[in-house]
């Protein structure tokens, strides 16, 4: 008997749902194999390594792999949001951990920050700043910084702990200020449509600024006192790790701008406004003394193939699917509610 449309349809829905059960099933066994492996027999927990070291292109844009013992550049990629996906202060602090580690050893010599971005969480840039001046500190390595783009806010404050910054010339550098996400009072439009809120609290100023009610002057000055001493801290950064920069005209004339790169040069934001990655390698190299092309740059990259898997969300047999708007990078969930180095054009 041939078989109907309809049977044949459910049959070959089936074969692909319990196939990609399968998979799934597959995959969670290896998981548990990998992960008892990573257990010594003696029940010692191992390791656990989260960055695999990549080669890169050194100054004279050749990749090779060279013995052990070559000579290491590392470069810490500042790109996109602080605080976001893999550009946190637990992540970097873990890429510089892993840096003195397995192949890598002690052959780090220098570091390249490599930044393109807005800024971010005040918590995360000025905890990526405090490793890597950490790093440089304990282990003698100078650092360098290569901007192509865009060097803002929280992204400004990670350079400040680089010796020399370089930029490209069409890169915008700045923006030396702090911002709280707009916080909305929606206490006349409840009054409009009749609806009447109720918080329950208890401790002096734990209300303050609630958005369903009408807001009484002097209630955000406990807020404000935070942005500006989280801004105080930003300038002492700045100027203190960039000595040509003016503090006074810093506050009262450049404010929280962004300027082109030639002009950041000139008001003492950055060493160079016209470089380019190569130039700006070779320069790191011959800081630590190296005048041919016998050394490596490296980035450390997380490449897990199992965590990228899970981190994929399912939404076929989760039963919904979620629509999500995102108008501008300081609307996102995980940056609400939070003071911000962000540069927001």
């Amino acid at each position: 008997m041939r078989e109907s449309i309809f049977s044949a349809t459910i049959r070959v829905f089936l074969l692909a749902f319990f196939g990609v059960i399968g998979l799934i099933l597959g995959v969670v066994v290896i998981a548990a194999i990998v992960g008892a492996s990573t257990t010594a027999i003696d029940g010692a927990p191992q390791i656990d390594y989260k960055y695999t070291p990549e080669i890169l292109a050194n100054a004279k844009g050749v990749r090779k792999e060279l013995s052990k013992d070559a000579p290491v550049i590392l470069q810490l990629n500042i790109k996109g949001v602080i605080g976001l996906d893999n550009l946190t202060q637990h992540s970097v602090g873990q890429q510089l951990l892993e840096s003195r580690e397995r192949v890598l050893d002690d052959r780090v010599k220098a570091i390249l920050l490599y930044i393109d971005s807005p800024g971010g969480t005040v918590v995360d840039a000025d905890g990526i700043y405090r490793e890597i001046k950490k790093y440089k500190e304990i282990h003698k390595t100078p650092v360098y910084a290569y901007v192509d783009g865009l060097c803002a806010s929280g992204g400004m404050y990670i350079a400040s702990a680089a010796d020399k910054i370089y930029a490209s010339e069409t890169s915008l550098v700045g923006s030396v200020g702090v911002i709280l996400p707009s916080i909305l009072n929606f206490s006349q439009l409840l009054d409009k449509v009749g609806v009447q809120s109720l918080t329950l609290y208890d401790g002096k100023g734990k209300d303050n600024l609630n958005p369903l009610r009408p807001w009484v002057k002097g209630e955000e000055d406990n807020i404000k006192n935070a942005i500006d001493y989280y801004y105080g801290l930003f300038v002492n950064v700045v100027t203190s790790n960039r000595p040509q920069m003016d503090k006074t005209k810093l506050i009262d004339v450049y404010g929280a701008n962004v300027y082109p790169a030639v002009q950041a040069q000139e008001f003492g934001y950055i060493d160079e406004s016209n470089a380019n990655l190569q130039n700006t390698l070779k320069l790191l190299a011959e800081k630590i003394d190296i005048k041919d092309d016998y050394y490596q740059v490296v980035s450390l990259e997380n490449k897990s193939w199992l965590s990228q898997l899970f981190k994929e969300k399912f939404e076929l047999f989760s039963g919904h699917i979620t629509h999500q708007i995102e108008l501008t990078p300081d609307l996102h969930p995980n940056l609400m509610g939070q003071y911000l180095y962000l540069y927001r054009p």
